[in-house]
């Protein structure tokens, strides 16, 4: 599914020179991009509502782009990450790809590997957004079940049969049944496997 609201790229980066490179370069693929000169600056900045990559220099006054990408997680940004150096080496590179970066590129790199990684990161923040949009939809259907109907459904996914649910609540199995009748038609849920994944998505 497309995601009618257009991407953007996120650079942070305390040469000016690199800013206006990046921005240049991101404008001549229609690409929008927004430029800090800090860590802490990118941190405190409103973020759009939108598939996002993040471009981040490793070498910075203050917080490097190292320390913050090892401490996204933590602040609620879950930004793919795209980290650039002009004094990178293989042990950094390890390091970046271990604490979540998709990408490690060495200045002077190729314009094409950056606009790959890019884009490479704003499809999977893409999946992401729909995945989380999804979660959010299913946990809307969960909170329109009756107690009782959640009551049943937290043993149906178990795998306990009508009979074993009416004994383990003190229901008469035709409750039962019509209960999870119930519960399959409010979660749209045409199996029971549809159910299981659904309700492990929700309480994950």
């Amino acid at each position: 599914m497309t995601d009618p609201v257009a991407p953007i790229v996120y650079i942070v980066d305390d040469d000016r020179s690199v800013r206006e490179a990046l921005e240049d370069l991101l404008s001549s693929v229609a690409l929008r991009s927004r430029s800090f000169v800090s860590a802490q600056e990118f941190a405190a900045a409103l973020r759009a509502d939108a598939p996002s990559c993040l471009v981040l220099d490793v070498r910075m006054p203050g917080e490097s782009g190292m320390e913050f990408l090892a401490h996204m997680a933590e602040r609620g940004l879950g930004l793919p990450t795209v980290m650039i150096t002009g004094h990178g080496d293989i042990a950094m590179g390890v390091r970046a790809m271990k604490d979540g970066a998709i990408e490690f590129l060495t200045k002077p790199f190729r314009d094409q590997d950056l606009l790959d990684a890019i884009n490479r990161g704003i499809e999977i923040d893409r999946a992401r957004r729909a995945a989380a949009g999804e979660t959010e939809r299913l946990r809307e259907l969960w909170d329109g079940l009756s107690p009782g109907e959640r009551d049943v459904t937290r043993l149906v996914v178990r795998g306990l049969l009508n009979k074993q649910v009416a004994a383990e609540l003190g229901l008469s199995e035709i409750t039962v049944k019509v209960r999870r009748g119930q519960v399959m038609r409010k979660m749209e849920a045409r199996t029971l496997p549809d159910l299981v994944r659904a309700y492990d998505r929700i309480h994950a």
